[in-house]
């Protein structure tokens, strides 16, 4: 019980909040222009591994790195994609080595409309001195 304790304990820090938030944040906009060049190497290096992602109640789990099916953005770029743009990122929970961030973002065509809005639950950690993206729920 006195280790599932300490796992819940709140992380304390002498960073300020707003340095964390920054660099996790940098985290999710480096992805960001490595999604928008479809660079999948790039956006790898974003995450953390192993990744998850969940999607209603299904949970997908990436052990390493080359996970992106080869085609993603060849089918996203069928529906008129050309560019995906951040309207939002909330932290809403901070902490030492992690941020949760609900992250509100467009996918537009190439005369900048808008063609769907998503609102997500992202995860960054901080892991041997790296920020990169753990979870993102959908």
């Amino acid at each position: 019980m006195s280790d599932f304790a300490n796992f819940v304990k709140p992380q304390q820090t002498d960073e300020p909040e707003a340095e964390l938030v920054q660099a996790a944040s940098e985290c999710l906009d480096r992805f960001t222009a490595f999604f928008n060049k479809c660079d999948v190497n790039g956006m790898d290096s974003e995450l953390h591994f192993p990744h998850a992602m969940l999607s209603g109640s299904e949970r997908l789990d990436w052990a390493h790195v080359g996970q992106h099916p080869a085609d993603f953005f060849d089918n996203l770029r069928t529906s008129g994609w050309h560019h995906t743009r951040y309207e939002a990122k909330e932290p809403v929970l901070i902490c030492k080595d992690k941020v949760h961030f609900v992250v509100t973002y467009s996918r537009r065509n190439n005369s900048d409309d808008v063609l769907t809005m998503h609102k997500n639950l992202w995860i960054v950690t901080r892991i041997s001195g790296k920020w990169g993206i753990s979870l993102r729920s959908y």
